[in-house]
């Protein structure tokens, strides 16, 4: 099946279908999708969109992004949850140039695994209880999206390599997602020349560091979010199949 889904608006959708677990099983195809934001669905993208069949959408961004741009379209049988996991607001267009980037993008993911806990473990319970499709994401379905989706494939037991090879598909929209800051933009300078970039070593950076201060993703998600083997198990049964 194709990973990526084409919409002219969206620049980041994607399935995590088709990544495989440790048991020999693989997450399914059509279940489980990532994106970045929804406000941008309208015409034929919403056709689209409505066509996948999602049941539920997750929101990572502040209050205040939503209430500047808007949430995913009001749609019959769709339940919309906002869960703001970052709290340490930043400006990526403002970063120091002379900072290691992707240190700089790891050392934020890392405060968010700490604030966001609770927003976290309610995504996560959120994803395990979904009926039918469900998509989570943020503003560019990068930083945010990328931290839960990292997470989620983690606790299912998707190696490392699989779940850098996922983060780093949004290389991809890299030139679209720096497109649109500049349209919408238009009297700024991007004084950072690494927006919108998602080097596999970024997300490797962060789980290096998880693992080095908890033992594991699986050791921070039971003692930091308090995710317990019931509910991994149901992110198991949910998203997995033989």
């Amino acid at each position: 099946m194709d990973r990526q889904i084409p919409f002219d608006r969206l620049h980041n959708f994607r399935d995590l279908g088709g990544w495989r677990a440790g048991d020999g099983r693989t997450v399914r195809w059509r279940l489980l999708y990532r994106s970045d934001s929804l406000h941008k669905l309208t015409g034929p993208d919403l056709d689209r969109f409505r066509a996948l069949g999602v049941r539920t959408v997750l929101d990572l961004r502040y209050p205040s992004e939503i209430a500047a741009r808007g949430r995913a379209p009001q749609l019959p049988d769709l339940s919309w949850h906002n869960l703001s996991v970052e709290h340490r607001p930043y400006d990526q267009a403002e970063i120091d140039p002379d900072a290691d980037p992707w240190r700089y993008l790891a050392d934020r993911y890392a405060e968010v695994a700490v604030d966001g806990a609770g927003e976290l473990r309610q995504a996560l319970e959120t994803v395990a209880a979904a009926d039918g499709p469900l998509v989570f994401h943020c503003a560019s379905g990068k930083d945010r999206t990328g931290l839960l989706a990292a997470l989620l494939l983690a606790l299912l037991d998707v190696d490392e390599d699989q779940i850098a090879e996922d983060f780093a598909l949004t290389e991809a929209a890299t030139d679209r997602l720096v497109a649109d800051w500049r349209a919408a933009h238009p009297g700024r300078t991007l004084h950072w020349p690494w927006y919108g970039r998602a080097p596999a070593e970024v997300i490797r950076l962060f789980l290096t560091d998880l693992a080095a201060m908890h033992g594991s993703v699986h050791d921070y998600a039971r003692d930091r979010l308090g995710v317990d083997d019931a509910l991994v198990t149901a992110l198991r049964d949910r998203l997995l199949e033989r």
